[in-house]
């Protein structure tokens, strides 16, 4: 549910399938597939290079007091050792990106090793002076099995929101979605706003910076509420709230064994309650930055029950919007692309 399911301020080692804990709701910065010029990218590379070459002591040397506290000069040969003999050495690369993340940068490479049934995610955390923030190797997570594959979608369906919109996460594979990796959450789509291709002006360090912060939430499809909350308090961005993972949310019953959630709402803005009647494109709320969240977004997704983490999750097909400036009549949307509706 959360855009950012990564380690920003902390160094986070996880070996095989261990790591990380299930990241129910939230967005992320919209991943953008970093140019060979990009510093973030360069500097991401050079520090995987030297963790590959057991150049610790540079690793070391270029890493934020914090790192450097969790994971001091003598530990970092173990832990390559532990990543070596468990996954063996990294055969090919498959891409690189660089993920925004508010004053951060996040270094995502996605390779191949020798010992590793699936691929392998590196992510290196990175401040705007390229000192590393943070440190992950994770092999890629499983897609969920699900029934509905073939599943259309009863209620007629609409973006909720208004104007134009980003889709973050969203898609059926997890390589688009990696809430696909998720029963519940197998379709789950996190939405926000973005501008010269970042989500905030300014330095992204309050929720007030970010273009989603306020925007209305609207109802994608005619029900009776069944869930509310209203008095959940937003994140500062780059924190997450995973004690309570859909923040302020609301909860729709489209009473065709079909149910929309909605999560991440903005504190003190829920305008439904438990048992109301909406109707499609009725106001909900704003969207906010509350629950396990990293910065302002909606989360959507539709499940075959009432109770977050009960249900299997629905495919999601939209009627009457724009993809990328071409209009859709019905579709599914995914990582990418740019949803405008009246």
């Amino acid at each position: 549910m959360s855009i950012r399911w990564l380690p920003f301020l902390s160094v986070v080692v996880c070996i095989q399938m261990g790591c990380p804990a299930k990241a129910p709701v939230t967005p992320a910065e919209p991943v953008v597939v970093a140019s060979k010029e990009d510093p973030n990218l360069l500097r991401g590379r050079q520090l995987n290079q030297w963790f590959a070459e057991k150049n610790f002591q540079m690793i070391f040397d270029q890493s934020s007091p914090a790192v450097q506290q969790q994971l001091p000069l003598e530990v970092w040969p173990t832990v390559h050792a532990q990543i070596t003999d468990s996954l063996g050495n990294e055969t090919s690369l498959t891409s690189e990106t660089v993920i925004p993340n508010g004053a951060l940068n996040i270094y995502h490479r996605i390779a191949t090793r020798e010992r590793a049934e699936t691929s392998i995610n590196t992510f290196i955390t990175l401040s705007a002076e390229g000192t590393m923030e943070g440190f992950l190797i994770q092999p890629s997570p499983k897609l969920a099995e699900t029934r509905f594959g073939d599943y259309q979608t009863k209620t007629d369906l609409r973006p909720p929101f208004t104007g134009e919109w980003f889709v973050f996460w969203g898609g059926r594979t997890v390589e688009q979605n990696y809430h696909a990796a998720y029963v519940d959450q197998r379709f789950a789509l996190d939405l926000l706003i973005k501008k010269d291709q970042t989500s905030f002006e300014g330095d992204g360090t309050h929720n007030e910076d970010y273009y989603a912060f306020s925007q209305p939430v609207v109802a994608p499809g005619p029900g009776v509420v069944v869930a509310s909350q209203n008095t959940v308090a937003d994140n500062i961005p780059g924190q997450m709230n995973p004690r309570q993972p859909l923040g302020n949310h609301v909860i729709i019953d489209h009473q065709n064994g079909e149910f929309s959630l909605l999560a991440h709402f903005k504190q003190g803005t829920v305008l439904v309650k438990e048992g109301d009647t909406v109707t499609a494109g009725q106001p909900l709320g704003e969207c906010g930055n509350s629950g396990n969240t990293s910065e302002p977004h909606i989360h959507y997704h539709l499940q075959n029950t009432a109770t977050f983490g009960k249900g299997e999750g629905l495919p999601i097909q939209f009627q009457n919007y724009s993809a990328d400036g071409t209009p859709v009549s019905r579709g599914e949307v995914v990582k990418g692309m740019r949803i405008s509706v009246e």
